[in-house]
């Protein structure tokens, strides 16, 4: 079913992490946090950004990380989903797809424990902040290249991860490619996080007019650098109906379908969409005086 059932119910469950270096207990640490979800009646469960590792040393990073093919901890997260009947939605995983490059991967997982979707992440968080931390994830990954919606029983979910979040035009292209539902999974640093985090992901929500899943990453990692937390379900409307702290945890929303066609019904934004020119004004203004 790819269009919205207003009489279908969706409970969506957001898994907060604090993952580290070690991939198995990373690993147990989520799984204990999806069952708890599950446990919760949730049909659809997002787990946050780098799931499976949260490393900056190069040489760590790429001992501990592995193909998609033989990555267990994706063989793992099938394994669950199936046995727990959800759609499960690793925000993101670590894998190798060259000797010298990573990927940011999402991965959407069935009910039948089949990978229904793969989202590489398009932007590179490569920045310097005013706090003194450096981040070059150009130098580790290789950036997506193609933006990805994908069914899902009650609507179709459009992807993103983390730094993709301030590039609005992204999300309206996966609005107008049918989304009613956009992810955002993240491991948002602590600075960043307290001055954009929530109103960054109201205004996609408003914007597309879609419901808005962004579990994050939260807490003071073990390789030292600190995430914001603060996992965020949001209505087309732009109001916050669920929020997590700094420490793991699940967050829970049982969300009104038929909300998402009520608002577009009464803002019809996205259909007002148009095609247009920049020009430099004053430039054109300029060569009319002197010619």
């Amino acid at each position: 079913m790819s269009e919205t059932d207003p009489t279908e119910a969706l409970r969506v469950a957001l898994v907060q992490m604090c993952s580290g270096r070690d991939v198995a207990r990373n690993l147990s640490d989520a799984t204990a946090l999806i069952r708890e979800a599950a446990s919760g009646g949730a049909q659809y469960v997002q787990t946050p950004e780098v799931t499976n590792l949260m490393e900056l040393e190069r040489e760590r990073l790429f001992a501990a990380a592995e193909p998609e093919n033989s990555d267990a901890a994706l063989r793992h997260f099938k394994a669950l989903a199936k046995e727990l009947s959800i759609w499960l939605h690793l925000g993101s995983l670590v894998v190798k797809v060259s000797d010298t490059k990573l990927a940011n991967r999402a991965f959407l997982i069935s009910p039948a424990g089949e990978v229904a979707a793969r989202y590489d992440k398009i932007h590179m968080f490569d920045v310097d902040l005013p706090n003194g931390e450096v981040y070059r994830e150009s130098t580790n990954y290789e950036p997506g290249t193609q933006a990805v919606v994908a069914d899902l029983p009650w609507g179709k979910l459009g992807f993103s991860i983390c730094y993709d979040l301030r590039f609005p035009y992204l999300y309206r292209a996966l609005a107008q490619a049918g989304a009613s539902f956009i992810a955002v999974p993240a491991a948002f640093t602590r600075l960043t996080g307290e001055a954009h985090w929530v109103t960054l992901l109201r205004a996609r929500a408003i914007e597309t007019q879609c419901f808005v899943f962004a579990a994050g990453q939260g807490g003071l990692h073990e390789h030292g650098r600190e995430t914001f937390g603060h996992s965020l379900i949001v209505s087309p409307w732009g109001e916050v109906l669920a929020e997590g702290g700094v420490h793991p945890s699940v967050i829970f929303a049982d969300v009104d379908l038929g909300q998402i066609a009520d608002v577009r019904a009464r803002v019809p934004s996205l259909r007002h969409d148009r095609k247009f020119e920049v020009v430099e004004a004053g430039a054109k203004a300029a060569t009319e005086v002197t010619s």
